[in-house]
Parts: structure tokens; C-alpha cells; sequence
């Protein structure tokens, strides 16, 4: 198994991050990290466990460019990222190679996950649903990201993350593997999902919404379809209601109340 880190001026998390990973016990882990170019206290944190993984610092291209040298740079047959603001449950990666031994036909697995603040508090969870590609594109159904594994022969089969994608990369992954082997959803809590205010997904949400949208329309969501006009009535209707009004809906639609309705 290999787990790869992306990471970028992200040292308040990183520790943590690193921390969930090396303490997995699980006996056959390899952990790549590929910094950008840090310039807070990410290096420090990263000597300090240098001895239990693999890390190189220097300019990249962007996340997807730094998710793709880790993949190439590793060994496992067993994969996944990790972003360096997230965290593992503890016993994640056991359960998941697990998973993978005993299903040989599977291609991709994900799980649930929690949704913390800054601090570690929980604000919600982050469910997957039973992979259905149809309305992955359509829809936008939420894979967690965080939560998600792959066997090495996907990567080789479909390609790697689409470096062109600032936001949306692993949507676009999860569509093409969906779409040449077989995914599965467990229902285990595999990971925590970190939202503050410098996180991709909040600071960016706007564009990070766009993003997914294009890359819905790349794989076949076509404007006279219903679910081209209901995400963003969706999108903007949630926006317009009162602040109890949205807590509710997001309560209805178990989203956590401090995240975003992407899709």
C-alpha cells in the first residue's frame, strides 16, 4: 500500500496528517510526500519523520502534478492521496488492503468520512453512496475523496490525474475509473476531511463548482438534461435562502453545516 501526500505551506495540519498514516501499523506501508516549495514550518515537520517516509520539496505544477509524482515515485499496488490537511481513522488502511485481498475483481473502494474544523471538532459526516456512474456525471454524488483507494492497474489503465483540473482532479479520476472497472462503496468511517478557511474547497468554492460542472459536461451531461438545470438551481437556490433556512437543507440532505453544496 501506498499512500501519497500533496502539500503546500500546510505545516499547522501536516504533522497530524503525517502522523495518522505512520500510525496505522500496518506492516507493509509506504508514505510519499511531495511538498511545492513550503515556505512555513512544513520542511521542519518533515525532517523530523524523515526516517519513516519519503519526501522531496520543490516547485510543481499544482496538486494533480504533485499527486502524479507521488504515484510515480511509489511502489505499493495499493494506492492513494492523502491531502496534507486530512487524516486517516485509525485502522483505515488495514481494513482497506483487507477489502482489496479478498476482492481481486475490484478496481476502486471508498468509505465515509467525517468532516472537522481547524481544531479536530466534528461538524458532520461525508457519506458515500453505492457507485453509480450515471449519476457520478449527472449528478455530482460525492465520492470522499479522502476515503478512497485504488490497485496500481487502474492508474495504468486510465491514465493519470488530469493536471490541466485545480479543483476537481480526483471528480475526474473517480469518472474514468468508474468507467473501466469495478468500484465499490463500504460503509466503514475511513477518514476525517479538514474544512477552515484556507482549504481549496471553501476559500475557492465558486470555482471549485464551476470546475466540477465542466467536467460533468466533458463526460456527457448535456444542457437539456434535467440535472444540468437542477444543480444549478440547486447551487444558487441554496445560496439565496436564509441562514436557519440553509442549515436546514443541508441538515435534510446530510451534508455537514459548515460545507458546500458543490455539485
Amino acid at each position: 500500500m501506498s499512500i501519497v501526500t500533496p502539500s503546500y505551506n500546510q505545516g499547522q495540519f501536516i504533522e497530524e496528517t503525517i502522523r495518522s498514516v505512520l500510525l496505522q501499523g500496518y506492516p507493509h506501508l509506504e508514505y510519499v510526500v511531495i511538498d511545492g516549495g513550503s515556505s512555513d514550518n512544513t520542511l521542519d515537520v518533515l525532517r523530523r519523520y524523515q526516517d519513516h517516509l519519503y519526501w522531496v520539496s520543490e516547485p510543481d505544477r499544482g496538486q494533480a502534478d504533485a499527486i502524479n509524482k507521488g504515484l510515480r515515485m511509489s511502489q505499493g499496488e495499493a494506492l492513494a492521496y492523502l491531502n496534507s490537511d486530512d487524516t486517516y481513522l485509525p485502522g483505515s488502511i488495514r481494513l482497506v488492503a483487507s477489502y482489496f485481498r479478498a476482492h481481486p475483481d475490484v478496481g476502486m473502494v471508498y468509505g465515509d468520512c467525517q468532516v472537522v474544523d481547524a481544531q479536530g471538532k466534528v461538524l458532520g459526516l461525508m457519506r458515500g453512496h453505492k457507485f453509480n456512474l450515471h449519476r457520478l456525471i449527472h449528478r455530482a454524488e460525492i465520492i470522499p475523496q479522502q476515503a478512497t483507494f485504488w490497485r496500481r492497474e487502474v492508474v495504468e489503465q486510465v491514465g493519470p490525474f488530469d493536471t490541466s483540473l485545480q479543483y476537481s482532479m480526483d471528480y475526474d479520476f473517480f469518472i474514468r475509473v468508474g468507467r473501466a472497472s469495478l468500484v465499490v462503496y463500504i460503509p466503514p468511517m475511513l477518514a476525517c476531511f479538514r474544512m477552515h478557511g484556507s482549504s481549496k474547497t471553501v476559500y475557492w468554492e465558486e470555482k471549485h463548482w464551476r470546475e466540477t460542472l465542466a467536467v460533468s459536461e466533458r463526460y456527457g451531461m448535456k444542457p437539456w438534461t434535467a440535472w444540468y438545470w437542477i444543480r444549478r438551481l440547486r447551487h444558487w437556490g441554496l445560496r439565496a435562502l436564509p441562514g436557519p433556512v440553509q442549515r436546514w437543507v443541508r441538515r435534510r440532505l446530510g451534508r455537514p453545516q459548515d460545507a458546500h453544496l458543490l455539485a
